[in-house]
């Protein structure tokens, strides 16, 4: 069911805006994120088989998920910021299509070289997916339902991290690596046709498209993330890690001048005079930093020091990533009421204790059965984060920013998750932690007690949201 309404356009005239029910509207842009989400998490759990079936090395397979994450991470903007000026709809529907013919090129390749690029494509498709689909579907349901919808699309997007392990580890065992590329296939035909059908085309900002400011974001957003994920292997301190990690720093510079100078600005800075959007990114960058960090850690601790195959590894933390798809959408309802603030106190604080548990019971020797309740509530905890932290992002501003306040959000969520990665493992390492059952039982600990306190403080820094963001 459908109805069309004049609203008040981003530059002032009427402008036609075709009203769908909400639950067509958050399946439609819920689904591609799902199935990026997904996607990029069974590769994880793919690695040790594509060594084997592609001959790949340890460098290669680095980039078969290091690809993706460059292409997503410094894109993101720029699908924002064309997608405002010429159709939000019209872009997000091009990413899907890229991401869709990506995938089927990454399940015919026959060498890793083929599978990188397959792999840089499809990031590029993701960077218009994830942002713009949080946007379609802010303007598509009323305002009164928009909370409990991103909640809804909060955990359906949970969905993905939790069966991204689960559906890998059962589809390499079952059928071969590349079926986890061609499930994207099918998923891409239904969400096609449901796009055009429940999403209204939206338009942003309109003027042209700063291509200085896009060259620079990009760039900068680049070298930081390039930087971070080659710190593992050759240091911090290194000119393979420096050059790019300052050369990325000097771009953001510049990159913030344009933006402060610039007639039609890719990230305008007025945006940061909101305090919630100005803080809910920080939350959001401290959560992925410390949480996601510590999933990294702790999947490979439950293979290594545990001895469970992946798929057996990826059923144990459910009790941790599958809980967001039960508690995100209640989140989203109840941030209605409450605002965002209380939740993500909350929620931050819950994650946080129960890594710090989880730190614990591994330091003990401690068992599985000893960890579920910890990764109970870091599950419990991590579903109040996701839609309340969405909807915190958008709070306050006019419609023809959400695309861009969302492409910002994310962009530090995927900084902070090589961030987390690079730094907990850093922090094992120097805990005595190497890739045998001892060493991941030693370095664990220390490690994921480091994500809890960076979660910690992303919880106090939650405080300083306003009341009802």
């Amino acid at each position: 069911m459908s109805t069309t309404t004049l609203e008040p356009g981003p530059t002032g005239p009427t402008r036609a805006r075709r009203r769908v029910h909400p639950a067509l509207a958050i399946v439609a842009a819920a689904l591609p994120v799902f199935m990026a989400t997904l996607d990029n998490l069974v590769v994880t759990g793919a690695l040790p088989v594509l060594h084997r079936d592609l001959g790949a090395s340890l460098d290669q397979l680095q980039w078969v998920v290091n690809a993706f994450s460059l292409t997503f991470a410094t894109l993101m903007l720029a699908a924002a910021s064309v997608g405002d000026r010429f159709g939000r709809r019209r872009v997000f529907v091009g990413g899907v299509v890229v991401f869709t013919l990506a995938s089927a090129a990454a399940a015919l390749a026959t060498s890793p070289e083929l599978l990188i690029a397959a792999r840089a494509v499809q990031g590029a498709g993701a960077a218009a997916i994830t942002p713009l689909s949080l946007a379609l579907l802010a303007g598509s349901v009323p305002p009164q339902r928009r909370a409990a919808a991103i909640g809804i699309w909060g955990g359906v997007n949970g969905l993905g991290v939790a069966l991204g392990p689960v559906i890998g580890g059962a589809v390499i065992d079952g059928l071969s690596w590349h079926w986890i590329f061609w499930l994207n296939v099918p998923v891409a035909v239904v969400a096609l046709p449901l796009i055009l059908l429940a999403l209204p085309e939206q338009h942003g900002r309109t003027g042209r498209v700063d291509v200085a400011g896009l060259g620079l974001g990009g760039a900068a957003v680049f070298g930081v993330v390039w930087a971070v994920q080659h710190a593992d292997a050759h240091g911090w301190g290194s000119a393979a890690v420096l050059v790019p990690l300052l050369a990325g720093l000097a771009l953001l510079a510049g990159f913030v001048a344009r933006q402060a100078t610039a007639a039609a600005p890719l990230l305008p800075l007025r945006l940061f005079r909101s305090r919630s959007f100005s803080v809910a990114n920080v939350v959001i960058f401290a959560f992925t930093l410390g949480a996601m960090g510590s999933v990294f850690l702790l999947t490979q601790y439950l293979q290594v020091s545990g001895g469970f195959t992946p798929f057996e590894a990826g059923l144990r933390t459910l009790p941790w990533t599958a809980a967001p798809m039960v508690v995100a959408p209640v989140a989203g309802i109840l941030g209605g009421r409450t605002g965002s603030r209380p939740l993500l106190v909350a929620g931050l604080t819950a994650t946080a204790a129960g890594l710090a548990w989880m730190a614990v019971e591994i330091g003990q020797g401690a068992g599985y059965g000893a960890l579920v309740p910890a990764l109970t509530l870091a599950g419990v905890g991590t579903g109040l984060v996701f839609a309340p932290a969405s909807t915190a992002v958008l709070a306050g501003l006019d419609e023809h920013d959400h695309a861009t306040a969302s492409s910002t959000n994310n962009t530090l969520r995927e900084i902070g998750v090589a961030l987390g990665v690079s730094v907990l493992t850093l922090v094992f390492q120097h805990a005595g932690g190497d890739l045998t059952p001892d060493g991941f039982s030693a370095g664990t600990p220390d490690a994921v007690l480091v994500g809890a306190a960076v979660t910690l403080v992303g919880a106090l820094t939650a405080l300083a949201l306003p009341r009802k963001a």
